[in-house]
């Protein structure tokens, strides 16, 4: 590789301008839940709903493991140039899925139950949310494979079908969500069942383009590698710890949540509000952590090393650019973006008291986004994990049992902690963990 080929801003920019759009999509559905439920006569459904989201949150984002190890691993195959590796990374994240997928269904029940008991939510707020829970469990295998199929595309650095499934997903959802709720009159119920049927409508659209993407490509399914368990030895190694760390980044994501609940309705309401527009800066600092993942994982598999540096001080600088930007946003029209989720006084005044937290998150976080898909690229999926657990257990679980006589505040300034501690883990591990990976 010469220097001429080294990545520059347009290769940046052709993997994170269309992941930055579909990320973007995810939170501008949650908040169109939000301001569907948030309409409706009383808080109790957008407490139904914030809390059955958590608990997806649990259950698929917690399983985004699927999508980050498939990216890190399918993006060495692609720098390697091995097409056989390409469709062994596919074939056993799909079967991985499906089978996480069908344990789900059959363990809903419990699932559902415990959930409750540990979030504990009012009588009148539960009721609805296990409503929620009950249709939109039902959505598992089509949002586990599409995770799948959606990172081995960015693997091969294409974010354009990336970008189209999520369209179809959110599009389809929102269109739903109105139709269903302020069309049809249902509540939470036609908020569940419009996730069900979009994920599924995304399904059909990543299989088209996943059928056309192999016939391009040569080589053949090496069978023994799919269906051998002994096989899956490297899939686990990667995706084990990225479980892991999966799981603790949302037990801190459900944790505010069910404080926030323990706090009353109304502080449950408002920091949901609240939550979603954080969303919206992960998921918007995430499209170009994706590039990250794909371009470093491209380099990692071709062994150059200037090709892994060019690729982390591109990606981080237009980052840190996008996090001063939802910082000044905020700070300039954070009321505004409250009004429009919810109408009522209640829940938008008590949102305002805590908007300064979400004004100085971005910047906070971006370090830990974006090394993020560093590491994910670099599949250093233990590194990763043992840095979360750090951040979660002994940076920000401490910090809450310090500050619980802060209330909300308090609750939210341990957060802040703990994607602090995540970001400065991460930058100080790059040059010990990744680095070394890339000899030449």
């Amino acid at each position: 590789m010469t220097a001429r080929q080294l990545p520059g801003d347009r290769q940046v920019w052709r993997i994170a301008a269309p992941m930055i759009l579909s990320n973007i999509s995810a939170p501008l559905l949650g908040m169109v839940d939000t301001g569907v439920t948030g309409h409706l006569d009383s808080p109790t459904y957008l407490g139904a709903v914030a809390i059955g989201s958590t608990i997806f949150g649990f259950l698929y984002t917690g399983m985004n493991f699927l999508r980050m190890g498939t990216t890190g691993i399918a993006a060495q195959c692609y720098g390697a140039d091995d097409n056989d590796g390409l469709r062994v990374s596919l074939g056993q994240a799909v079967i991985v899925a499906l089978l996480i997928a069908c344990l789900l269904l059959a363990l809903q029940w419990p699932i559902g139950q415990f959930a409750m008991r540990l979030i504990g939510p009012q009588p009148e707020v539960e009721i609805f949310a296990l409503e929620y829970f009950s249709i939109r469990v039902w959505s598992a295998p089509g949002t586990l494979v599409n995770y799948v199929l959606m990172g081995w595309f960015l693997g091969l650095q294409n974010a354009r079908v990336p970008l189209l499934i999520f369209l179809t997903i959110n599009i389809t959802n929102i269109v739903l969500d109105l139709l269903f709720v302020l069309g049809f009159g249902m509540k939470v119920d036609g908020v569940a069942l419009a996730s069900v049927i979009a994920e599924y409508s995304g399904l059909f659209v990543a299989l088209i383009f996943a059928t056309r993407a192999l016939r391009h490509r040569s080589g053949h399914w090496p069978l023994v590698r799919l269906f051998n368990i002994r096989a899956y030895a490297a899939f686990f190694a990667v995706n084990g710890h990225l479980l892991v760390r999966t799981m603790a980044l949302m037990f801190t994501f459900g944790f505010v949540t069910a404080q926030g609940a323990r706090l009353g309705g109304l502080i449950l309401a408002a920091n949901a509000v609240l939550l979603n527009l954080q969303l919206l800066t992960s998921f918007a600092l995430d499209g170009i952590a994706h590039a990250a993942e794909a371009l470093v994982g491209k380099a990692v598999g071709e062994q150059h090393r200037e090709s892994l540096e060019e690729s982390v001080r591109l990606t981080l600088k237009w980052s840190l650019i996008f996090a001063a930007g939802f910082c000044a946003l905020y700070f300039l029209s954070g009321p505004l973006l409250i009004g429009v989720l919810t109408n009522l006084p209640d829940v938008r005044e008590t949102a305002l008291q805590y908007l300064p937290w979400l004004a100085i998150s971005p910047l906070v976080s971006v370090w830990s986004f974006l090394y993020d898909g560093v590491y994910v690229g670099a599949t250093r999926a233990r590194e990763m994990r043992n840095i979360m657990l750090v951040s979660t257990f002994l940076v920000f679980l401490p910090a809450w049992i310090a500050l619980q006589g802060f209330g909300n505040h308090g609750l939210w300034l341990a957060f802040t902690l703990f994607m602090a501690s995540r970001g400065v883990g991460m930058h100080f591990g790059y040059r010990r963990y990744v680095l070394p990976q890339v000899t030449r």
